[in-house]
């Protein structure tokens, strides 16, 4: 029979967030594949486990993975463990679960400490909906296309951010997001020193220019609410004039009627404003 890949969440900073199961489980299993085998080597000493490692990263995640499920075929069990927090999220465990599923491998994750989850339900902003960026792209292209998408997100968003390229995101998210939109800064999660900045992208910037931050950081950004949409869609159409509003549906062959409610719901008024205005 085939091995199971379990994806084990392990903490983000303190080591009191392991759980029970995901000890049992590094134990049990027959080989552990880690982000970094040095730093995970003190959390596996911590808790006395002897199981063997192997390195799994972004860099050999491709070879790796394959013969990861070569064992996996052969009947081994193999758990996955990221640096901190939860495996494949933010991280090249994705691309082993999809090597596994399409092997036909069992997978199965148990729950723990994931710095999104965390830092989204210490900030203060709504937790109902919510957008998942991780890091930004690198690539100046792929980064620019990342941030035009996040122009008119409605739902809170969280982003990662080593502290030396903070000042940098949080300047471009203040462009494009506006000075004025609420965030909080969330640093050193689950630590001694854990913080959570609540503030606005222009008084980020500000501050973080003069004092230098530390630790890993999770930005967790207000989305831009509806009522701000419908008065950016309503302002452009009121740069027409009624007529040549009316002329816009029109000239798509909508009859005059319903070319008026069109009109009327645009611009947020009602219909008989809209015939006063072309009598």
């Amino acid at each position: 029979m085939a091995g199971t890949l379990y994806l084990c969440a392990t903490p983000i900073g303190n080591l009191e967030d392991m759980t029970f199961r995901v000890i049992r489980t590094l134990k049990e299993v027959d080989l552990i594949a880690a982000e970094d085998t040095r730093n995970s080597i003190k959390l596996l000493n911590h808790f006395e486990i002897k199981t063997p490692m192997t390195s799994y990263h972004e860099y050999n995640k491709i070879d790796k993975g394959h013969a990861l499920v070569e064992k996996l075929l052969a009947g081994t069990n193999i758990a996955l463990i990221t640096d901190a927090g939860t495996p494949g999220i933010s991280d090249p465990g994705e691309e082993l679960v999809k090597m596994c599923y399409e092997a036909g491998i069992t997978v199965t994750s148990l729950p723990g400490a994931a710095a999104c989850i965390t830092a989204l339900t210490f900030s203060g902003l709504s937790t109902r909906r919510f957008a998942f960026e991780a890091f930004l792209p690198t690539d100046k292209k792929e980064r620019q296309a990342v941030l035009g998408e996040l122009v008119d997100e409605t739902r809170t968003m969280i982003v990662y951010e080593a502290p030396h390229r903070l000042v940098r995101t949080l300047r471009e998210l203040g462009e494009v997001l506006g000075g004025d939109r609420h965030l909080t800064v969330c640093r050193e999660l689950t630590k001694k020193h854990e913080t959570a900045f609540r503030t606005t992208f222009a008084e980020a910037v500000s501050y973080y220019e003069s004092n230098d931050p530390k630790g890993e950081c999770v930005l967790v950004i207000e989305g831009k609410s509806r009522e701000s949409i419908l008065q950016e869609e309503r302002a452009k159409w009121e740069e027409m004039t009624v007529q040549e509003h009316m002329d816009y549906y029109m000239n798509q062959g909508i009859d005059k009627k319903e070319a008026m409610k069109k009109v009327a719901k645009d611009r947020g008024v009602g219909k008989r404003d809209i015939y006063k205005e072309l009598l």
